[in-house]
């Protein structure tokens, strides 16, 4: 019952991989998923991200304005360490939640925890095994500008924001290389899979 981190920068290819995997058979767990979730209206979370940051990051229709709040915490590490102490440990029960009840109901099964945050947020967690998707910063960088319609600013904005890539680097017991084809990355993780089955 293998449980499997699987991260990466953005852009990095994570989706794909994530995907292939599905069509495996392992049990996705998505974590930014997770994190819309345990912020939907009527939620504690939302509630309380209202009570620290003001009730204006609420949109009318009761969600969370993600810009809003983005606004009050890009650039603040203070207020964005406030955020986190909020959101990160509502995600870590919700994700211990579906990854238990994924293994009652198929022991065998393979998790995979799909997190962009991971060495931020949960590298000391029992992962069996941490996978990281990996293309160059500048690929990385075309693909937001070219397939997702970024500007050039915000994307590197984006990408300058994060952890660089030797840190996540770091931490791999496997890379998947998507700067090549998708047929390329493709193959890897279908190793990987053999890898992981095969343990």
């Amino acid at each position: 019952m293998p449980l499997i981190a699987l991260t990466g920068g953005i852009a990095s290819g994570k989706s794909t991989i994530a995907r292939r995997l599905a069509e495996h058979g392992a049990v996705i767990v998505d974590a930014d998923a997770l994190v819309r979730e345990v912020q939907a209206p009527g939620t504690p979370v939302l509630r309380r991200i209202a009570d620290e940051f003001g009730a204006d990051v609420i949109a009318d229709d009761g969600t969370l304005d993600r810009a809003a709040l983005g606004a009050k915490v890009f650039g603040e590490p203070d207020r964005l360490a406030a955020l986190n102490g909020i959101v990160h440990p509502a995600v870590r029960a919700e994700s211990q939640r579906r990854f238990d009840e994924a293994f009652r109901n198929d022991p065998d099964t393979v998790v995979v925890y799909d997190v962009p945050l991971l060495v931020e947020a949960r590298v000391d967690d029992p992962w069996d095994l941490i996978v990281v998707a990996h293309a160059p910063a500048p690929e990385r960088l075309r693909r937001l500008v070219e397939l997702r319609g970024m500007d050039h600013a915000a994307a590197q904005a984006r990408i300058d924001a994060q952890v660089p890539d030797a840190r996540r680097l770091a931490i791999a017991d496997a890379v998947i290389d998507t700067a090549g084809t998708l047929a390329n990355t493709l193959e890897q993780v279908d190793a990987l899979w053999e890898r992981i089955r095969a343990q």
